[in-house]
C-alpha cells in the first residue's frame, strides 16, 4: 500500500510538473527568440531595407529643431496613407502616442538596436510583443505629433540597446538615397 502511494504521488507531481511546463513553453520559446535577436548584429552600413519603397530621401540627422534640440532621424516625405514598413525583423516593442512623434512604433530589431517610426496618420492591426518580419506593415504616412500642419512624413529613428540615437541614414539602402542637402 505505501508503495502504491508513493507511485500515485510521483505520478501526481510528474504530471503538475507536465502541465506547468506546457503552460510555460510559449513563454519559454518566446524568450529564447528574443534571445536570439539580441546575438544577431546589429544593423551596419547599407543593410536596411527602405521603410517606404521607391520613395527618395535625404540626409536630415542633426538638424535644428525647436527648444534647442537636434533631429535625431531622417524624414521621408511621401503622400498621407502610405505604408510604411519596417526596416527589419523584430517585436513590436510599443504602440502609442508621444508629444513630439504623435502615432509612434517602436521595433526592436537584431542587436537590440530599436526602429522608431513616428508622425503615422493610423496603425495596422499590430500589437506590443507581434513578431514581424522586415517588410511589414507597422503604420502609415501622416503628420501626428509636432509634425501637425506639415507635409506628410515618416519620422524614422534607430536608437542602440541603451537608448542613445544613431544616424540611420548611412544604415539604409543606397539606392534610395538621394544626394545629401
Amino acid at each position: 500500500m505505501r508503495l502504491v502511494r508513493r507511485l500515485v504521488s510521483r505520478l501526481v507531481i510528474l504530471a503538475l510538473l507536465s502541465g506547468l511546463g506546457v503552460l510555460l513553453w510559449p513563454g519559454i520559446q518566446s524568450a529564447l527568440k528574443y534571445a536570439d535577436l539580441l546575438r544577431q548584429p546589429a544593423p551596419a552600413a547599407s543593410t536596411l531595407q527602405g521603410p517606404l519603397p521607391g520613395v527618395r530621401y535625404a540626409d536630415t540627422w542633426g538638424g535644428a529643431r525647436s527648444q534647442g534640440r537636434r533631429h535625431e532621424g531622417v524624414d521621408i516625405f511621401a503622400p498621407r496613407g502610405t505604408p510604411i514598413r519596417s526596416t527589419t525583423p523584430g517585436v513590436v516593442g510599443r504602440i502609442g502616442r508621444d508629444s513630439l512623434g504623435g502615432r509612434t512604433v517602436t521595433v526592436t530589431g537584431p542587436g537590440g538596436y530599436h526602429h522608431y517610426y513616428a508622425h503615422l496618420e493610423r496603425y495596422p492591426d499590430l500589437k506590443p510583443g507581434d513578431w514581424i518580419g522586415a517588410g511589414t506593415v507597422v503604420g502609415y504616412v501622416g503628420d501626428s505629433g509636432n509634425a501637425a500642419g506639415t507635409p506628410p512624413h515618416l519620422h524614422y529613428g534607430v536608437y542602440t540597446p541603451t537608448w542613445t540615437a544613431i544616424n540611420p541614414y548611412p544604415l539604409l539602402e543606397r539606392e534610395a538615397q538621394a544626394q545629401r542637402p
